[in-house]
C-alpha cells in the first residue's frame, strides 16, 4: 500500500504525529510506529516528548524493530532501570546506557538515515529555571539530537538536568505533556495523536510535587511547572478529545487497560503493551489513511 505523504508546497495539508511520553509505557508508541513503518505511513511533521521523542527517532531513521529491541530487549539490563543508579548517580534510568552505549555501539542508530529523512522533527523540553517549554528542531541541531532527546527524557527525581545551549533542561512532558498546540502553531492540519494511557484517563495531583522544593530549590521553574502539571495534562486531554469529536484529529491510545508503571521491567507486560499498540494501529489504518487523504 502506498505511503501518504503531504509535503508543503504540494498542497495545503500538513500531516503530523504528536507523541506523548510515559516512561516504559512508551513501548505502546513503539508498537504504533512499527505498524506505520510496515505500512509506509509517513507524515510531514513529528513532535514528541520524553519516550515519545525516543520512539520517534527510530521511526524517522526507518529502523524497523529497533524501538522494541532497545526498550523491551534491554529493560532487564542491570543498568537500564536501577535503584543503585538512583542512589549513586541520581538517575533511576541508566542514561549513559540508553543514550550512548545502545545507540552508538549495542543497537546502532542510523544517523545517516535519520538526517536523510525529510520529516520535520521537534523535541519538547522543560527549562528548569523558567518552567517553560523549550522546543528544538532537527534541522537546527542535526548533530545534537541524542542530547536533546536525553534532556526531554530526564524526569524529575529520576535523572539529572541536561545542559544545552546555556539552559538546564528536563523532561519535556512537564511543561507540555501532549504538544498538540505547538503542532497546530507549526501549521499541522492533520494531527495524529499517540497517547500511552487508555481513554478517559486523567492525572491527579502528583504526590511528588510537594517534595520538589527540597530537591530542586535551585530550579524554581521546574518546581512551579510540576505543581500544575496535572491541570495542564487534563486540560490538554479535553482539548484533543474535542478535536477528535469534530473530526479534526485522530487519537491512537491503548484500547484496554494494562496495569503497569512508567518504570515497568516485566518483559511480558511490556510486550503485551507493545503488541497492543501495533494491533490498535492495525484496526485504525483505514481510518488514518482516509484522514490523511481527505
Amino acid at each position: 500500500m502506498p505511503a501518504y505523504l503531504h509535503r508543503k508546497g504540494r498542497c495545503a495539508m500538513k500531516s503530523g504525529l504528536i507523541l506523548e511520553g510515559g516512561g516504559m509505557r512508551g513501548v505502546y508508541t513503539g508498537g504504533v510506529l512499527e505498524r506505520f513503518l510496515e505500512e509506509a505511513v509517513f507524515v510531514d511533521y513529528i513532535i514528541g516528548v520524553s519516550a515519545g521523542a525516543c520512539n520517534a527517532s527510530s521511526y524517522i531513521s526507518r529502523q524497523m524493530g529497533r524501538n522494541r529491541e532497545v526498550t523491551i530487549g534491554y529493560v532487564q539490563h542491570p543498568d537500564y532501570i536501577s535503584v543503585k543508579n538512583l542512589v549513586l548517580k541520581r538517575e533511576l534510568f541508566g542514561m549513559n546506557l540508553i543514550f550512548d552505549e545502545i545507540p552508538n555501539r549495542l543497537v546502532p542508530f542510523d544517523y545517516a538515515g535519520f538526517q536523510k529523512a525529510t520529516e520535520e522533527f521537534v523535541v519538547g523540553t522543560t527549562d528548569c529555571m523558567t518552567g517553560e517549554a523549550v522546543y528544538f528542531e532537527k534541522r537546527d541541531h542535526p548533530a545534537d539530537v541524542l542530547s536533546i532527546v536525553r534532556a526531554s527524557s530526564s524526569l524529575p527525581f529520576m535523572a539529572k538536568p541536561v545542559e544545552f545551549e546555556g539552559r538546564l533542561l528536563m523532561d519535556g512532558g512537564v511543561a507540555d505533556p501532549i504538544p498538540i498546540r505547538k503542532a497546530l502553531e507549526d501549521g499541522v492540519t492533520k494531527p495524529i495523536i499517540v497517547l500511552t494511557k487508555e481513554r478517559g484517563y486523567r492525572k491527579k495531583r502528583n504526590s511528588f510535587a510537594r517534595l520538589m522544593p527540597a530537591f530542586y530549590r535551585q530550579f524554581p521553574g521546574i518546581i512551579k511547572s510540576m505543581e500544575n502539571w496535572y491541570l495542564r495534562y487534563n486540560e490538554t486531554m479535553e482539548f484533543i478529545e474535542q478535536l477528535e469529536a469534530e473530526g479534526k484529529a485522530i487519537i491512537i491510545q491503548p484500547s484496554r487497560f494494562i496495569k503497569m508503571t512508567g518504570m515497568e521491567r516485566d518483559v511480558e507486560k511490556l510486550t503485551e503493551l507493545y503488541e497492543l499498540g501495533y494491533h490498535d494501529t492495525e484496526q485504525k489504518l483505514e481510518e488514518i489513511q482516509r484522514f490523511l487523504r481527505s
